[in-house]
């Protein structure tokens, strides 16, 4: 859902807010114009269409919440859990912010790497500054969202870091939803791979074309970072909060998790309130977080690849070659071998397709034969 209001900015040209909409025409200018106020209209219909999806969890929740607020209450205690968990979320957030971007890396990290690497290794360094800045920037992501679980266990040693979105027990039982979520993002998504500025935007690290190297290093800390993400967000947060906030915990954790989009496009960061809404829910409904982190990958991984093909940038040798070569000047060798890993994939991913099925059946009989 957060990629439908991505199609949607794509839609439009990237002209800053003061800028008027002098020298467009016809349905750009109209977009541009009317862009403040697109998300209203779809959020009033996107919005039900998930309460009637998740409204049943939604009420589990807040029963299950009453029910624990009315033990510590009638035990004259308080629960500290969410004042620990926020304060903490807070300062992570904030520390991210302002220590954990590329930005700090450019002005503070990098100046003192080159102090300490040698003439041949500075080459090296040069030549990979701008992976080096986005280690910098999933490193901080990862450590700041990873490490919560470990002092929520050191404080609260009696509560179980499973409860805070890590069970896997049920999962074949919720792969559909995975599926349904994914049926209603792919067309979205194939929405905005179809529009002009989309190869400028995607994948981030920009040196990812010029091999796989680059492209697998680029997808491996961006995968790392979702997962860790998604602990943080749809397990951690929810997790502390759920038997406190009930449901209104997924709804204060859909604010913050809007404001990391911050800087992307407008339509887009209004998306993540729906992401956000969604994907809490779905955590909320199966007490996982694998589900959502799927849904986070696939789109992700799609979305690089997309943005690739759509610019003849499929990545063609493993390192980078010592002149930069421009992506048209090998255009054909480039399609070519992206058709054949499509091809691959596509069996791939159809075998994998068929085992789910299998393994789901088979958990269902299980299930059945136990009744």
């Amino acid at each position: 859902m957060q990629l439908f209001f991505s199609a949607l900015s794509f839609l439009r040209p990237t002209t800053p807010p003061s800028v008027a909409t002098n020298g467009l025409s016809g349905f750009a200018s109209f977009l541009e114009t009317v862009k403040p106020i697109i998300p209203i209209p779809i959020l009033l219909v996107i919005v039900p269409l998930i309460w009637l999806f998740f409204r049943d969890t939604w009420r589990e929740i807040d029963e299950e919440a009453l029910r624990h607020r009315a033990e510590i209450l009638s035990k004259g205690k308080t629960d500290p859990r969410p004042l620990v968990g926020l304060v903490m979320c807070a300062l992570i957030l904030t520390m991210q912010e302002y220590y954990g971007g590329r930005g700090y890396f450019e002005q503070v990290i990098y100046p003192r790497l080159t102090k300490y690497y040698s003439p041949n290794r500075l080459t090296t360094l040069a030549r990979y500054d701008e992976l080096y800045g986005f280690a910098w920037w999933a490193v901080t992501r990862i450590g700041g969202y990873v490490l919560p679980f470990f002092v929520w266990k050191l404080a609260f040693r009696k509560d179980s870091l499973r409860d805070l979105g890590l069970r896997t027990k049920g999962f074949f039982d919720h792969v559909w939803i995975y599926s349904l979520f994914l049926a209603v993002v792919l067309p979205a998504m194939l929405v905005v791979s179809a529009q002009p500025d989309f190869g400028s935007y995607y994948p981030f690290y920009k040196q990812a074309p010029r091999s796989w190297f680059d492209f697998l290093t680029w997808e491996a800390m961006y995968f790392a970072q979702f997962f860790a993400l998604e602990m943080f967000f749809r397990g951690f947060w929810l997790g502390v909060l759920r038997k406190s906030f009930g449901s209104g915990a997924i709804f204060a954790m859909a604010v913050p998790y809007c404001m990391i989009h911050f800087g992307k496009p407008y339509l887009e960061a209004v998306g993540a309130i729906v992401a956000g809404i969604a994907l809490g829910s779905l955590s909320m409904k199966t007490k996982s977080i694998y589900q959502g982190f799927l849904v986070h990958i696939t789109v992700a991984a799609l979305m690089d690849w997309l943005s690739l093909r759509r610019r003849h940038c499929t990545p063609l040798t493993w390192w980078a070659p010592e002149t930069s070569v421009t992506c048209i000047e090998q255009a054909g060798p480039r399609d070519a071998l992206a058709r054949q890993i499509e091809s691959v994939a596509i069996g791939v991913f159809v075998c994998l397709v068929g085992l789910v099925i299998v393994l789901v059946v088979r958990d269902r009989r299980k299930k059945a034969a136990r009744i």
